[in-house]
Protein backbone atom coordinates (compact mmCIF):
# COMPACT_ATOMS: atom_id res chain seq x y z
CA UNK A 1 0.00 0.00 0.00
CA UNK A 2 1.31 3.61 -1.07
CA UNK A 3 1.28 5.54 2.45
CA UNK A 4 2.42 9.32 3.29
CA UNK A 5 5.62 9.40 4.48
CA UNK A 6 6.54 11.59 7.34
CA UNK A 7 9.98 13.45 7.63
CA UNK A 8 11.67 10.82 9.77
CA UNK A 9 10.38 7.86 7.54
CA UNK A 10 7.91 6.53 9.30
CA UNK A 11 4.37 6.29 8.28
CA UNK A 12 1.40 8.39 8.22
CA UNK A 13 -0.48 6.68 11.12
CA UNK A 14 -1.56 9.05 14.15
CA UNK A 15 -3.94 8.58 17.16
CA UNK A 16 -5.78 11.91 17.77
CA UNK A 17 -9.00 13.60 17.56
CA UNK A 18 -11.07 13.98 14.41
CA UNK A 19 -11.49 16.87 13.39
CA UNK A 20 -13.90 17.18 10.76
CA UNK A 21 -17.44 16.08 10.38
CA UNK A 22 -20.27 14.11 12.00
CA UNK A 23 -17.28 12.18 14.73
CA UNK A 24 -16.38 15.64 15.27
CA UNK A 25 -13.92 15.07 18.40
CA UNK A 26 -13.57 11.40 19.17
CA UNK A 27 -10.52 10.03 19.47
CA UNK A 28 -9.48 8.34 16.47
CA UNK A 29 -6.36 6.45 14.77
CA UNK A 30 -6.01 7.86 11.06
CA UNK A 31 -4.25 6.30 8.37
CA UNK A 32 -3.00 8.62 5.82
CA UNK A 33 -2.64 7.12 2.42
CA UNK A 34 -0.67 8.45 -0.09
CA UNK A 35 -1.83 9.37 -3.77
CA UNK A 36 -5.26 11.46 -5.14
CA UNK A 37 -6.76 11.61 -8.68
CA UNK A 38 -7.86 15.37 -7.84
CA UNK A 39 -5.76 18.15 -7.38
CA UNK A 40 -8.02 21.28 -4.98
CA UNK A 41 -4.94 24.31 -5.37
CA UNK A 42 -6.52 24.66 -1.14
CA UNK A 43 -5.14 21.32 -0.03
CA UNK A 44 -3.84 20.86 2.90
CA UNK A 45 -2.25 17.81 2.07
CA UNK A 46 -0.42 18.47 -1.24
CA UNK A 47 2.43 15.88 -0.29
CA UNK A 48 0.13 12.83 -1.56
CA UNK A 49 -0.35 14.05 -4.87
CA UNK A 50 1.84 17.18 -6.27
CA UNK A 51 4.68 15.87 -7.79
CA UNK A 52 7.53 17.35 -9.45
CA UNK A 53 7.20 17.85 -12.85
CA UNK A 54 3.31 17.77 -12.31
CA UNK A 55 1.17 20.61 -14.13
CA UNK A 56 -1.52 21.03 -10.95
CA UNK A 57 -0.91 24.40 -9.39
CA UNK A 58 -1.16 24.95 -5.44
CA UNK A 59 -1.58 28.07 -3.77
CA UNK A 60 1.35 27.07 -1.75
CA UNK A 61 3.11 27.09 -4.61
CA UNK A 62 5.50 23.71 -3.84
CA UNK A 63 6.20 20.41 -5.99
CA UNK A 64 7.37 17.21 -3.76
CA UNK A 65 9.26 14.30 -4.67
CA UNK A 66 7.56 11.15 -4.93
CA UNK A 67 9.55 9.08 -3.88
CA UNK A 68 10.73 10.66 -0.51
CA UNK A 69 6.55 11.46 0.26
CA UNK A 70 5.30 7.54 -0.07
CA UNK A 71 6.29 4.73 2.15
CA UNK A 72 5.31 1.42 0.52
CA UNK A 73 3.98 -1.41 3.07
CA UNK A 74 1.45 -4.26 2.92
CA UNK A 75 -1.52 -4.56 5.13
CA UNK A 76 0.04 -6.95 7.37
CA UNK A 77 2.75 -4.54 8.05
CA UNK A 78 0.46 -1.36 8.59
CA UNK A 79 -2.22 -3.62 11.08
CA UNK A 80 -0.23 -3.41 14.13
CA UNK A 81 0.88 0.22 13.64
CA UNK A 82 -3.01 0.70 14.22
CA UNK A 83 -3.50 -1.49 17.21
CA UNK A 84 -0.43 -0.07 18.90
CA UNK A 85 -2.62 2.64 19.78
CA UNK A 86 -5.37 0.52 21.20
CA UNK A 87 -8.05 2.94 19.75
CA UNK A 88 -11.46 1.23 18.55
CA UNK A 89 -12.32 4.06 15.72
CA UNK A 90 -9.73 4.36 12.40
CA UNK A 91 -10.10 6.77 10.02
CA UNK A 92 -8.79 5.83 6.17
CA UNK A 93 -7.88 8.90 4.96
CA UNK A 94 -5.94 10.85 1.77
CA UNK A 95 -4.87 11.45 -0.92
CA UNK A 96 -7.72 9.49 -2.26
CA UNK A 97 -8.21 6.17 -0.27
CA UNK A 98 -10.63 4.38 -2.76
CA UNK A 99 -7.79 4.04 -5.00
CA UNK A 100 -6.69 2.03 -2.74
CA UNK A 101 -9.64 -0.50 -1.69
CA UNK A 102 -8.49 -3.88 -2.20
CA UNK A 103 -5.69 -3.56 0.01
CA UNK A 104 -7.99 -1.43 2.18
CA UNK A 105 -10.39 -4.44 2.40
CA UNK A 106 -7.48 -6.31 3.60
CA UNK A 107 -6.27 -4.66 5.72
CA UNK A 108 -9.48 -4.47 7.79
CA UNK A 109 -9.69 -8.08 7.75
CA UNK A 110 -6.41 -7.57 9.88
CA UNK A 111 -8.04 -5.23 12.76
CA UNK A 112 -10.28 -7.36 14.67
CA UNK A 113 -10.33 -4.90 17.59
CA UNK A 114 -11.61 -1.88 15.37
CA UNK A 115 -15.80 -1.39 15.95
CA UNK A 116 -15.71 1.69 13.89
CA UNK A 117 -14.21 2.69 10.49
CA UNK A 118 -14.66 6.24 8.41
CA UNK A 119 -13.65 6.85 5.09
CA UNK A 120 -12.93 9.91 3.88
CA UNK A 121 -13.27 10.20 0.19
CA UNK A 122 -13.89 13.17 -2.96
CA UNK A 123 -16.69 10.84 -3.90
CA UNK A 124 -15.15 10.32 -7.79
CA UNK A 125 -14.65 6.68 -7.16
CA UNK A 126 -17.21 4.04 -6.98
CA UNK A 127 -17.09 1.86 -3.71
CA UNK A 128 -16.44 -2.20 -5.18
CA UNK A 129 -18.58 -4.77 -3.72
CA UNK A 130 -16.16 -6.12 -1.46
CA UNK A 131 -15.33 -2.83 -0.08
CA UNK A 132 -18.72 -0.91 0.93
CA UNK A 133 -19.71 -2.82 3.31
CA UNK A 134 -16.99 -2.89 5.54
CA UNK A 135 -16.92 0.96 6.59
CA UNK A 136 -18.79 2.26 9.74
CA UNK A 137 -19.13 5.80 8.11
CA UNK A 138 -18.00 7.31 4.72
CA UNK A 139 -17.51 10.87 5.37
CA UNK A 140 -17.85 12.50 1.29
CA UNK A 141 -16.34 15.81 -0.04
CA UNK A 142 -17.27 16.53 -3.24
CA UNK A 143 -15.52 19.32 -4.46
CA UNK A 144 -17.18 22.45 -5.23
CA UNK A 145 -15.96 25.26 -8.05
CA UNK A 146 -13.85 26.42 -5.55
CA UNK A 147 -10.92 23.61 -5.66
CA UNK A 148 -9.87 24.88 -9.38
CA UNK A 149 -10.69 22.20 -11.14
CA UNK A 150 -13.17 21.72 -13.82
CA UNK A 151 -16.73 19.86 -12.84
CA UNK A 152 -15.79 16.46 -15.07
CA UNK A 153 -13.04 15.95 -13.18
CA UNK A 154 -14.33 16.86 -9.77
CA UNK A 155 -17.65 15.33 -10.08
CA UNK A 156 -18.68 11.64 -11.05
CA UNK A 157 -22.82 11.37 -10.16
CA UNK A 158 -22.12 7.30 -10.75
CA UNK A 159 -19.96 7.23 -7.82
CA UNK A 160 -21.58 9.92 -5.59
CA UNK A 161 -25.54 8.14 -6.36
CA UNK A 162 -24.05 5.01 -5.17
CA UNK A 163 -22.96 6.74 -1.84
CA UNK A 164 -25.51 9.08 -1.64
CA UNK A 165 -27.87 6.20 -1.36
CA UNK A 166 -25.92 3.94 1.50
CA UNK A 167 -27.74 5.23 4.78
CA UNK A 168 -23.50 5.51 6.35
CA UNK A 169 -22.53 8.37 4.26
CA UNK A 170 -22.24 12.16 5.16
CA UNK A 171 -21.18 14.38 2.93
CA UNK A 172 -19.20 17.26 3.73
CA UNK A 173 -18.75 20.60 1.80
CA UNK A 174 -15.53 22.67 1.69
CA UNK A 175 -17.09 26.69 1.66
CA UNK A 176 -14.74 30.37 1.17
CA UNK A 177 -18.05 31.86 0.31
CA UNK A 178 -21.19 32.43 0.02
CA UNK A 179 -21.89 31.88 -3.60
CA UNK A 180 -20.59 28.15 -3.17
CA UNK A 181 -23.73 27.88 -1.54
CA UNK A 182 -25.67 27.18 -4.80
CA UNK A 183 -23.67 25.02 -5.77
CA UNK A 184 -24.47 22.56 -2.44
CA UNK A 185 -27.76 23.13 -2.50
CA UNK A 186 -27.74 21.82 -6.32
CA UNK A 187 -25.79 18.82 -5.84
CA UNK A 188 -28.63 18.72 -2.85
CA UNK A 189 -31.43 18.99 -4.79
CA UNK A 190 -29.72 16.26 -7.35
CA UNK A 191 -28.47 13.61 -4.88
CA UNK A 192 -31.78 13.71 -2.70
CA UNK A 193 -30.10 14.12 0.67
CA UNK A 194 -31.39 15.79 3.34
CA UNK A 195 -30.13 18.68 4.98
CA UNK A 196 -29.13 16.66 8.36
CA UNK A 197 -26.45 14.54 6.27
CA UNK A 198 -24.49 17.47 5.11
CA UNK A 199 -21.70 19.60 7.02
CA UNK A 200 -21.09 22.75 5.63
CA UNK A 201 -16.96 23.44 6.82
CA UNK A 202 -15.16 26.84 6.20
CA UNK A 203 -11.81 26.61 4.22
CA UNK A 204 -8.95 27.52 5.87
CA UNK A 205 -5.24 26.28 7.24
CA UNK A 206 -4.99 28.71 10.19
CA UNK A 207 -7.59 29.65 13.13
CA UNK A 208 -7.45 33.70 11.88
CA UNK A 209 -9.36 32.50 8.13
CA UNK A 210 -11.47 29.57 9.88
CA UNK A 211 -12.91 32.19 12.45
CA UNK A 212 -13.74 34.60 10.08
CA UNK A 213 -15.23 31.95 7.54
CA UNK A 214 -17.19 30.32 10.66
CA UNK A 215 -19.33 33.79 12.22
CA UNK A 216 -21.32 34.03 8.73
CA UNK A 217 -21.61 29.72 7.61
CA UNK A 218 -22.80 29.24 11.11
CA UNK A 219 -25.37 30.97 11.36
CA UNK A 220 -26.35 29.30 7.61
CA UNK A 221 -26.04 25.64 9.38
CA UNK A 222 -28.55 26.98 12.05
CA UNK A 223 -31.07 28.36 9.62
CA UNK A 224 -31.40 25.86 6.90
CA UNK A 225 -30.34 22.55 8.91
CA UNK A 226 -26.83 21.85 7.93
CA UNK A 227 -24.24 20.84 10.46
CA UNK A 228 -21.68 23.02 11.01
CA UNK A 229 -18.30 21.72 10.63
CA UNK A 230 -14.86 23.57 12.12
CA UNK A 231 -11.68 21.95 11.97
CA UNK A 232 -10.76 20.87 15.29
CA UNK A 233 -7.18 20.08 14.69
CA UNK A 234 -6.57 23.46 12.96
CA UNK A 235 -7.55 24.68 15.98
CA UNK A 236 -5.68 22.96 18.14
CA UNK A 237 -2.26 22.13 16.59
CA UNK A 238 -2.68 24.97 13.68
CA UNK A 239 -2.10 22.98 10.18
CA UNK A 240 0.74 20.12 11.64
CA UNK A 241 1.03 16.70 10.31
CA UNK A 242 0.10 14.36 11.97
CA UNK A 243 -2.46 15.89 14.55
Amino acid sequence: MKVSRLANGSPEIFHTLQGEGPSLGAPAVFLRLSLCNLHCHWCDTPYTWNWEKTPWKHQDGVKFSKSEQIIELSPAEIAPLISHYNCDRLVLTGGEPLLQQKDLTHLTQLLPGISFIEVETNGTQVPDDDFISIPTQFNVSPKLSNSGMDESLRLNFAALRVLASTPTSFFKFVVCNQADLDEVQSLQKKLFLPSNRISLMPEGRDAETLHSRSLWLADICRDQGYRFSPRLHVLLWGNERAK
